[in-house]
């Protein structure tokens, strides 16, 4: 069977997030069923974003330090549990022969194939958003979506940065997080994608109705597929 590799710490809990997800999409009534994943969770890596729009320390060299551990392990295919990260991936995958799996492209084709001609809200960070990721992504697979505005960009970042990162009590931020989905809701969003991988975690904790598209998801199935296994659903 085909191994993953995951370059991750990026956050550290969102790369907990994807690995669990494979382990539970995994078709296995054992543990020798299971697929063998190689785990970097290199958290020494820079916030892309600050990378992206304010100057920040470049992300790629201790980006292309934990693709070369995972090289070494024998990973057949690499995954990244960032969204942000995925402005890098040219020069990653110029860097290697291992493919790199397009999350951002992967959920792209998720959302066309389960939601056609409906609008997307894509809650994702603000190098996600201003550097275009997203918009590609969804442009080259025919779907329509919107984006945050100001104050709503502001909110997502808030519940990125200064909740889930740090962990801080979640239940207390159900409000603020229904009352974003609301204001998208009201700009006629039908669904949600969830374009940061610190989001998901935040989703199934406050448990709000979405719908919700999760990136990480769909990563974790793309992965599975890749090895030659068929998903069980999440």
């Amino acid at each position: 069977m085909k191994t993953i590799g995951i370059l991750g710490g990026m956050g550290p809990l969102a790369t907990a997030d994807l690995f669990r997800k494979i382990v539970v999409c995994t078709p296995a009534n054992c543990d020798n069923d299971h697929i063998r994943v190689y785990i970097d969770s290199n958290a020494r890596i820079p916030d892309r974003t600050a990378a992206l729009l304010n100057g920040g320390p470049d992300p790629v060299p201790e980006m292309l330090s934990a693709l070369r551990n995972l090289e070494k392990c024998g990973a057949d295919c690499i995954i990244m549990p960032c969204n942000t990260a995925h402005a890098f991936l040219p020069d990653l995958q110029a860097e290697t022969d291992i493919p790199i799996l397009n999350m951002l492209q992967i959920t792209a084709e998720a959302c066309a194939a389960r939601y056609p001609g409906k609008l997307a809200a894509v809650l994702a960070t603000s190098g996600t958003i201003q550097t275009g990721l997203y918009a590609r992504a969804l442009d080259t697979a025919g779907v329509s979506f919107l984006e945050p505005d100001e104050a709503e960009q502001k909110e997502v970042m808030r519940l990125i940065y200064d909740v889930v990162k740090p962990w801080r009590p979640i239940p207390p931020e159900k409000a603020a997080w229904v009352s974003l989905l609301d204001s998208l809701r009201a700009r006629g969003a039908d669904y949600f994608i969830l374009g940061c991988t610190e989001l998901p975690v935040l989703a199934g904790i406050l448990a709000v109705e979405g719908p919700f598209v999760d990136p990480t998801d769909e990563l974790a199935h793309a992965a599975i597929r890749f090895c030659g296994l068929t998903p069980l659903k999440s």
